[in-house]
């Protein structure tokens, strides 16, 4: 099963290491492949480096595509992840 959804980076620092690091932790417990596309670019949700290069900011949209049994639930958590701006006060 596969799943896509675009989502809206909203926290003020976008994706950066911090918030890269939880969602690479979040995407490694689940039996699914999960990748973010922006543009021309794309990026593996289990590597740090690979969703910093993806270079997504405040206010733009990324594409998330995931892959697997546990397809639903990723998408779910990775949704409520992005929109609680990677838990960070801002």
């Amino acid at each position: 099963m596969t799943i896509e959804k675009t989502l809206t980076i909203i926290n003020k620092l976008g994706l950066h290491a911090r918030a890269a690091t939880q969602l690479v932790q979040l995407a490694n417990q689940f039996d699914a492949k999960i990748t973010l596309v922006k543009a021309d670019k794309q990026a593996d949700a289990t590597s740090v480096l690979g969703l910093m290069m993806l270079e997504s900011h405040q206010g733009e949209e990324v594409k998330v595509v995931v892959e697997g049994n546990a397809a639903h639930e990723a998408m779910d958590a990775i949704e409520a992840l992005i929109q609680g701006r990677f838990n960070e006060d801002e």
